[in-house]
């Protein structure tokens, strides 16, 4: 008993004088970017409003009846769409005990987590209306349903004849439909439908989860915006939705001032409290331009719904 009681010291005396090592890497999953931000024709505002023209009426052809017939004479509109910048910000402060006493540069592990925050918020106004900026337009999903250019999911509707059809309704009123969006894990549920002899009809997805869908771009929302209830999949005219960038991210960090609550009240002092503040800022704006088409089509987009409960 005396041999065994030693043994148990000797391994608690151990422990205590061995020190712990500190693995200099924080695991976590790589930070996701918006999808719509990558994907959606992007411009540059100078100002909070900006303004773009966008096709409203078509010409006419006529034919010119005999040798010495008349040439008639048509016209083009064009109607002004408004897009408003607006801003994203979050700030996050850190005490300057837990900087000092981290092994990782903690500032530079959490500035892309602040960039996918920023992505995934965008990402649920623009395809959703998850908290839309009331100047932006009405959300891709609600919008593309309300345009009847929706499939939904069914016993005898699988996700391949419903990502045809949804590209269909949409590309009947003259959209060019150049991409799909998914929820996520949709690319390995593609990857399990076989033809009548047992033969898968897509590819493996490529290395991150992303692949293509009919020779076309199929991106899944992995950033957290991704809303099931509403959707499964989403086939678009990325060059109908605009993307209007007047303040690109910006990351400040300040070791003095305070921050309030939108009473006023003082929930942080910087100076006193030893503490530095890391600020984010991301002014944007959204639209969607629908020019008139030949077949008068009115929305660039479709939507797959999940099948009913």
């Amino acid at each position: 008993m005396a041999g065994f009681a030693e043994i148990v010291g000797r391994a608690e005396v151990t422990d205590q004088l061995i020190p712990d090592q500190h693995i200099n890497e924080i695991l976590q999953t790589t930070p996701e970017d918006s999808v719509v931000l990558s994907r959606a024709k992007q411009v540059r505002m100078s100002s909070k409003k900006a303004k773009q023209p966008v096709l409203a009426s078509l010409p006419e052809a006529y034919w010119v009846d005999g040798d010495t017939g008349l040439k008639q004479t048509d016209s083009v509109s064009w109607k002004g769409i408004t897009m408003t910048a607006e801003e994203l910000a979050v700030i996050v402060p850190i005490p300057d005990a837990v900087i000092d006493d981290s092994n990782v540069p903690l500032w530079d592990e959490i500035k892309p987590l602040l960039k996918e925050a920023i992505g995934k918020k965008v990402d649920q106004a623009t395809l959703f209306g998850t908290d839309k900026p009331a100047s932006w337009p009405e959300a891709i999903v609600p919008a593309a349903i309300k345009a009847g250019n929706v499939s939904q999911l069914s016993a005898t509707n699988n996700l391949a004849d419903a990502f045809l059809e949804t590209a269909a309704k949409a590309s009947e009123g003259g959209f060019g439909v150049n991409g799909f969006l998914a929820t996520p894990g949709l690319n390995w549920r593609l990857r399990g439908l076989k033809d009548k002899n047992g033969q898968p009809l897509f590819g493996s997805p490529t290395a991150g989860g992303n692949s293509t869908l009919y020779g076309y771009t199929l991106d899944e929302v992995r950033n957290g915006a991704w809303n099931t209830a509403a959707a499964t999949g989403i086939a678009l005219d990325w060059s109908k939705f605009v993307v209007g960038v007047r303040q690109d991210i910006t990351y400040d960090i300040f070791k003095e001032g305070v921050i309030s609550d939108s009473t006023g009240k003082v929930v942080l002092n910087l100076m006193q409290q030893d503490t530095k503040a890391l600020r984010v800022v991301f002014r944007v704006g959204f639209q969607t331009a629908v020019p008139m088409t030949r077949l008068g089509g009115s929305y660039p987009a479709g939507v797959i719904t999940p099948a009913a409960a």
